[in-house]
């Protein structure tokens, strides 16, 4: 019953990984570069959302305080805000001034600055320490066969795959989707071709701030707590949960997040909390030692990706 428990929470948790890998395998399978501001953006999403509810509005526009749920989508659209300051400035600046020279290391180093950026203004203007979020449900639990499963993170977790499903419906049946599988097969070929460039790949890191936006929301709502580093951890592991599911596939960032979130609950259910990062990239060295490529990724990079 116990290990039944351990695997219901580590799906759970899963759904978080989800959407964070995701967007990890938006950009990496696209740009072919690893975005370090992921972390941050996710970050974000969440202190925002704690410091509006804490101080306001700022300038003086609220008096006190705003409504958690109102301060949380204000998160949100600052998410989406910042990754596309990102492309801004590590794609479409750079792109235009350095030419090829940017396809891997100049967009790597530069994402890697605005982690920086975000991560210490953050610092200076909410502090080091975590942060209690108030939400009102806090034990909004189904018990069943003596289970416990949290509402809300069935909920989240029910978001988690359904906001994926929704992005691979999109590419596949959308112009906007066929467009940024064009640029993820080949991006010279793809401008050839008449699709423009600068238009579609800010909408991928839209979808890209709004899935770590969305992922910061879920993480906030359900263990309660902001912190300036809250994003580092679930990046590291949803960076784990990319490549165990496959590089550039979308299910099989969802597959890898889940396997992780479920790895993460029994390793510390049998072995302890400290054991966690070695159970995590113990699977990922066992998986790319019998399958390099993943448990769904293709061989040949490029070629049937999302």
């Amino acid at each position: 019953m116990l290990v039944t428990q351990q695997v219901i929470s580590g799906l759970m948790l899963g759904g978080i990984y989800v959407m964070v890998a995701v967007a990890f395998t938006l950009t990496i399978g696209m740009l072919n570069f690893l975005n370090f501001t992921i972390p941050p953006i996710f970050m974000i999403a969440g202190m925002t959302g704690w410091g509006l509810t804490y101080y306001g509005l700022p300038f003086g526009l609220s008096d006190g305080g705003i409504h958690w749920a109102v301060a949380l989508v204000v998160g949100l659209a600052a998410a989406a805000a910042a990754s596309l300051l990102v492309e801004r400035f590590t794609y479409r600046y750079l792109k235009a001034k350095y030419g090829d020279a940017t396809e891997h290391a100049i967009p790597l180093v530069s994402s890697l600055g605005f982690l920086l950026i975000f991560e210490n203004t953050v610092l200076i203007l909410l502090g080091s320490d975590s942060q209690a979020f108030p939400v009102p449900f806090h034990d909004a639990n189904l018990r069943f066969w003596g289970l416990i499963v949290s509402i809300p993170q069935m909920a989240c977790l029910a978001i988690s795959l359904g906001t994926v499903a929704l992005l691979s419906s999109m590419l596949k049946g959308t112009r906007t989707g066929r467009g940024l599988r064009s640029i993820a097969e080949n991006p010279e070929v793809s401008t050839l071709l008449g699709v423009n460039v600068h238009r579609i790949v800010p909408v991928m890191f839209l979808i890209t701030g709004l899935l770590c936006g969305l992922a910061g929301i879920i993480f906030t709502l359900n263990y309660h707590e902001v912190s300036a580093y809250m994003g580092n951890e679930v990046a590291a592991k949803a960076i784990a949960a990319m490549v165990i599911g496959g590089l550039g596939n979308i299910w099989g960032a969802v597959a890898g997040g889940i396997i992780v979130g479920v790895v993460e609950t029994l390793s510390i259910h049998y072995f302890g909390a400290d054991t966690i990062k070695i159970s995590v990239w113990g699977i990922l060295l066992v998986v790319l030692l019998i399958k390099p490529q993943g448990l769904f990724g293709h061989t040949r990079i490029g070629k049937g990706k999302f």
